[in-house]
């Protein structure tokens, strides 16, 4: 079993933030699927979706933690479906990557975001999958945390959805080979 979580803030005022952007690829999926998010077993505090079954059953989790307690969502899910970190990938925003690009990437540090770090305290790990999301640096003196609780602009949000669609592909990649994904995602937002 594989398990792809959407990172987010849980609740309306946060939907269409940058930092929600991950739950939105994650959920673009699961849409595609035919399948769609309901309540999981209270104890594992998500919401959870299933596509597929036996070996090729991949749960889709949107933590209804508050991002900097991603962790605690993310670890019970994996205690309960006894599921590995080798078979887990966590879609989530990233200042540090161009707006527009993609990358997957194994392990690595949390470049100070705190839903990753969150996940690395709380699985005693950081040997994970990511699909970053680009979704640029803050303008000027603006301070990153405050940047990614804001929407995507109107001009922005074109590119976004186009964005989100590409990375729902990457997910969907990842799920039957991780390395075509990894190449999927680099040649995203690169000229030609």
């Amino acid at each position: 079993m594989r398990v792809v979580v959407g990172l987010r803030n849980p609740g309306s005022g946060y939907e269409g933030t940058r930092h929600n952007v991950g739950h939105e690829v994650v959920a673009r999926v699961v849409e595609r699927a035919g399948e769609s998010f309901s309540k999981g077993p209270s104890r594992l505090r998500a919401m959870i979706a299933r596509s597929g079954s036996g070996d090729q059953a991949t749960l889709f989790v949107a933590p209804v933690t508050f991002m900097n307690r991603s962790g605690q969502a993310v670890r019970a899910v994996l205690d309960y479906y006894k599921v590995s970190t080798e078979d887990l990938l966590v879609v989530h925003d990233d200042i540090d990557l161009d707006f527009g690009r993609l990358r997957v990437q194994v392990a690595g540090g949390s470049g100070g975001h705190n839903g990753i770090r969150s996940l690395e305290q709380a699985l005693g790990s950081n040997e994970f999958s990511r699909l970053k999301v680009g979704v640029g640096r803050p303008p000027g003196p603006m301070d990153p945390a405050s940047f990614v609780l804001h929407r995507f602009s109107a001009s922005e949000r074109r590119e976004v959805d186009l964005m989100v669609e590409d990375a729902a592909d990457v997910v969907e990649r990842w799920l039957d080979d991780r390395q075509r994904a990894q190449e999927q995602a680099a040649h995203r937002g690169r000229d030609g």
